[in-house]
């Protein structure tokens, strides 16, 4: 494996011990452009369809339309910033998302609201691979897997914090007003990452050979086996969460008949089961190597998800008997979440930017490919027990027949 660039290489200012706090709030704002422009507006989904005289449907694809800019666009970003540094890849990102926000404002119809969902998603894309190619370029191993449980607290609480600060934004004005904010709170997190983020890619660093280079690039990662495996296990751990987002509302307030409010209540426990889990993995990496919590995590997620169908599928326990098994779940998974991009990003440090954006790019992918996953299988347990527990049983299955975890090599190529 390479070693990453010492600090006064990657900038002394940004590495050091005194200015972590700085760097995980900067790049904590910039994986957060990503949630905010995904979640933002969905509780003002039904007044957009009636506003547009669209379907459900039909406005549903809005999402989408992010989702499919998020995984696209960062294929792109990440070999740019690794040619072109981070800073103006970045900030070129940043730009397109603030004016397709503010033209979403006054979109006339839903063609032209998912073209611009679409550039929202190209540039928020650029925020999130480059802020986590800014880690590999900073740290490696333990320290990377730390700075990333910090990160993925923001990924864990911006999701859940999103839609009720869209829901807030509409008790004052309609859901064009909830683009508004969000061109603003872009600008902002422009504004501010400008002042006070400095390069962390030097020039004699950076890759070149345009296109051919960034395909070449692209070849060697995908021949790396274990890099393909622990990016494969990423997004299986990711679609825990997208198949629990996506499903737990009609399980909880269909199937169980809890209210708004009591969902609300019940989601947001489910969520903060990932979020300690992130922040207590950075206390276990004092102990524990990432693969050994990786496996550990894959291991017992797996064990719960089981458990998770069982009594989902006979109802057992009532709604305990799967709220039970389904924090277990959660909370192992967000063991998992830091630990396999760190080990991911370790292994190709001369191009972190296109392994982040691969990785970006199958996170993002594996989501809009699970989300109406479990509504086509049903809206019950059952449903959203099976799309969890199939995809962490594939994620064991990659962890210990593609990644072999006793079996820890060289990446070839670099």
């Amino acid at each position: 494996m390479e070693t990453p660039p010492t600090p006064s290489e990657a900038h002394a200012e940004i590495a050091g011990p005194g200015a972590r706090l700085r760097t995980v709030l900067l790049l904590g704002g910039l994986v957060a452009v990503g949630p905010l422009t995904t979640d933002m507006y969905l509780p003002a989904l039904p007044a957009v369809g009636r506003q547009l005289d669209a379907s459900t449907a039909s406005v549903q694809l809005t999402l989408t339309a992010t989702l499919v800019g998020l995984a696209a666009g960062q294929l792109v970003a990440g070999p740019m910033s690794d040619a072109l540094g981070r800073r103006r890849p970045l900030f070129a990102g940043l730009g397109v998302h603030i004016v397709a926000s503010a033209l979403c404002v006054v979109a006339p119809n839903l063609v032209v609201l998912d073209v611009l969902r679409v550039l929202q998603g190209l540039g928020a894309a650029t925020s999130t691979v480059v802020a986590m190619a800014i880690v590999r370029d900073l740290y490696e191993g333990s320290a990377a897997a730390g700075l990333l449980s910090r990160l993925m607290l923001v990924m864990g609480v911006a999701p859940i914090l999103a839609p009720t600060l869209g829901g807030a934004v509409l008790t004052a004005t309609s859901w064009r007003g909830v683009f508004a904010v969000l061109t603003v709170l872009s600008a902002l997190i422009t504004a501010v990452t400008a002042r006070s983020l400095s390069e962390t890619l030097p020039s004699r660093r950076r890759r070149s050979g345009g296109l051919r280079q960034s395909t070449r690039d692209y070849a060697t990662l995908l021949r790396d086996r274990q890099f393909v495996g622990l990016v494969l296990v990423a997004g299986l751990a990711m679609s825990t969460i997208f198949a629990f987002v996506a499903g737990s509302p009609f399980v909880f307030q269909e199937h169980f008949g809890l209210d708004e409010q009591e969902f609300a209540v019940t989601f947001g426990a489910g969520a903060l089961w990932v979020v300690w889990a992130t922040q207590l993995n950075v206390r276990v990496l004092r102990h524990r190597t990432p693969m050994q919590v990786l496996v550990r995590a894959a291991v017992l997620a797996t064990t719960a998800g089981v458990l998770l169908v069982v009594c989902g599928a006979t109802g057992f326990g009532g709604m305990a008997g799967v709220l039970v098994p389904l924090w277990l779940t959660l909370f192992a998974t967000g063991f998992a979440m830091p630990n396999a991009p760190a080990l991911a990003l370790s292994r190709h440090g001369r191009i972190a930017g296109t392994s982040a954006a691969l990785l970006g790019a199958v996170q993002f992918g594996v989501g809009a490919l699970v989300a109406p996953l479990v509504g086509v299988i049903g809206t019950g347990p059952a449903a959203m027990a099976s799309v969890i527990t199939g995809g962490l049983v594939v994620l064991l299955a990659v962890l210990l027949f593609v990644v072999r975890p006793g079996q820890q090599d060289e990446p070839a190529g670099l």
